[in-house]
């Protein structure tokens, strides 16, 4: 882990905290920055997802006449 001495932005670091539930900066900053990175992450994937499904990808799954029960 890494030491860092950084100025932050009180206001933000609260809500931050707020809304992540963490009580100490040092849990909130940690928490903002994995957040981040799974958001990230996530937006990526579904961004892969949608090409997907504009290329046509997914349109076999809408064709109910091929499924057999």
């Amino acid at each position: 882990m890494s030491k860092l001495l950084i100025e932050v932005d009180d206001e933000a670091l609260a809500e931050a905290q707020r809304l992540l539930g963490t009580t100490t900066k040092k849990d909130t900053v940690n928490a903002a920055l994995i957040e981040v990175a799974k958001r990230i992450k996530r937006a990526k994937a579904l961004a892969e997802l949608v090409e997907m499904a504009e290329r046509g990808d997914f349109d076999y799954l809408r064709d109910k006449r091929g499924y057999r029960r």
